[in-house]
């Protein structure tokens, strides 16, 4: 690129497999900038793959991560819920992993022998850190610098990438500002920013007045404002049920916990109130709450809402960039010519990953992490890949076979909700749905990736092991059998040793442990997790 990059490479020698240029001799092929945002596991495991590449070995390739924070580690690097608004994460202290870690390592690096099965985020965060050094990612990564702006120049045929990071010895709030040029952007900023608030009626109110806050600023139950007799908890994801858990330690609260779909039930003595979707918020001086049934609750000291978390790219959306538009899409087909941001999906995105619009070529911008009900630090690798396939030869992606597979997606989506429902409500629908990749689709996505990507990625060994599929498909009544065995005062016995072994030995030492968890400890089925 033209502009400047923060990083230059020495020039390495040429790998044998080397592209030949002009009369048979091998040439250096122009030098390619590389810019990752964000440095949680995402973008760290982006930047891992980059480094990984012949090209970048070569010289060729030269990646810079810029991360917004003072240290890596994205949703697991811990802050104050006061230090920004909206929190700067939404990590709470009870906080343990909801996957089994053994599932959710990335590919090439286990966790330590001896990890707690379901470990804390603290663990999370030194394993993101070593994972940093293991592949000497930091001379790569530029701390406190965020990502202001990335607008595509037609002229030079790249991005212009602005960012904004302190001035080193000045106060706070004085920061400079640089601007690069760059060959690729890929976008792994995360998911858990911009709280997503519902629009249920009265809401606004509660939220005026102090009575009711989002899970971002939940970081335990010692917090003023739940020092209340009674707490209501929206929301039945990992959050809602760990903070509904949380706030039980306190034999004397009554827990109101609203879940869509959730039949009215009382437990624990009357302490524990299940109940289903909220119809109306009313008079916040008085706690007063009406559900969908009709039952309604009075006496409500405070909401929790773990009600999730919006896309938010400011610096691809106006009045930043106007690469990236933050509405609902229309209806297809056809495509939009334009890039959609529906605060629930990035829309058209062939793969989940490279825009279909004309206004910048579509492997020059890529997006990874955006599926959920996955395994990330997997798949946001197996991601990464496909986009450095794609960059080197944009030609093997194939947009009108990708056009009929977004447009075969939608289709199925629509068609799923039954007649009749406003038009509104079905591209609603199709918006929250379109990323999600749960169960085995996920696995199915992830091998079908390295099959684009070709090579060795193409053959069995990098296949998602039956193993995978299998604890995935008993998290629930995994995560519930180590809470038993921890309980019991077992846990540390059970993992004391377990993957000391090298490669799949250790893999397999593993699966063992957690078979004979689910053996010992389970129920033999495999439920939600109970309130």
């Amino acid at each position: 690129m033209d502009l400047p990059n923060p990083i230059v490479d020495e020039q390495a020698p040429l790998p044998e497999d080397a592209p030949q240029f002009a009369s048979g001799e091998n040439v250096a092929p122009p030098k390619r900038d590389i810019c990752v945002i964000g440095g949680g596991p995402s973008g760290l495991a982006a930047l891992r793959v980059i480094l990984d590449h012949p090209l970048f070995r070569s010289g060729t390739w030269r990646p810079v991560l810029f991360e917004a924070r003072e240290a890596i580690g994205g949703v697991w690097l811990p802050s104050s819920p006061e230090a920004a608004d909206p929190p700067l994460t939404p990590l709470y202290d009870s906080l343990t992993t909801n996957l089994p870690h053994p599932v959710m390592a990335y590919s090439s690096f286990p966790f330590p022998p001896s990890t707690n099965l379901y470990p804390p985020a603290s663990v999370v965060l030194t394993y993101l850190q070593d994972y940093a050094n293991h592949y000497e990612l930091d001379p790569y990564i530029q701390l406190r610098t965020e990502v202001i702006s990335a607008i595509w120049d037609p002229e030079i045929k790249g991005w212009e990438v602005r960012t904004r990071r302190q001035r080193p010895g000045s106060d706070e709030g004085v920061y400079e500002e640089s601007t690069h040029g760059f060959d690729l952007v890929i976008v792994a900023n995360g998911h858990y920013r911009l709280p997503f608030y519902p629009t249920t009626p009265g809401l606004q109110a509660w939220l005026d007045s102090g009575r009711a806050s989002h899970s971002a600023w939940y970081r335990n139950p010692s917090h003023t404002y739940l020092a209340g007799d009674t707490i209501m908890v929206v929301g039945a994801g990992p959050s809602g049920l760990d903070i509904s858990t949380d706030l039980r330690i306190d034999a004397g609260k009554t827990i109101v916990h609203s879940i869509i779909g959730a039949k009215s039930s009382d437990t624990e003595n009357g302490k524990l109130k299940k109940r289903g979707e909220i119809r109306e918020y009313l008079d916040h001086s008085k706690g007063e709450v009406v559900f969908t049934d009709g039952t309604r609750e009075v006496g409500i000291d405070h909401v929790v809402l773990a009600t999730g978390y919006q896309d938010s790219f400011p610096f691809l959306e106006a009045p930043a960039s106007t690469a990236l538009h933050l509405a609902l899409p229309p209806s297809v087909p056809p495509l939009p010519s334009q890039l959609y941001n529906s605060t629930y999906h990035v829309f058209p995105l062939a793969k989940h990953i490279f825009p279909l619009v004309s206004s910048f070529p579509p492997t020059s911008l890529t997006f990874i992490g955006l599926p959920y009900r996955v395994v990330p630090f997997p798949l946001v690798e197996a991601q990464t890949r496909a986009v450095l396939k794609a960059f080197g030869d944009p030609s093997i992606l194939d947009l009108t076979q990708e056009a009929v597979e977004i447009i075969s997606q939608y289709d199925e989506l629509h068609s799923s909700l039954p007649p009749p429902t406003p038009e509104t409500q079905i591209e609603i629908h199709i918006a929250k749905l379109w990323h999600c990749l749960d169960n085995d689709r996920q696995f199915q996505y992830r091998d079908t990736l390295h099959k684009f990507v070709g090579g060795k990625y193409a053959s069995q060994e990098w296949k998602v092991p039956e193993w995978v599929k299998e604890m995935y498909g008993k998290k629930f009544e995994l995560r519930a059998a180590w809470k038993e065995a921890e309980r019991r005062g077992d846990a540390q016995d059970l993992v004391k040793g377990v993957g000391e072994k090298e490669g799949e030995e250790g893999v397999q030492e593993w699966v063992d442990l957690m078979r004979k968890v689910l053996s010992t400890y389970g129920t033999g089925n495999n439920p939600m997790p109970k309130l």
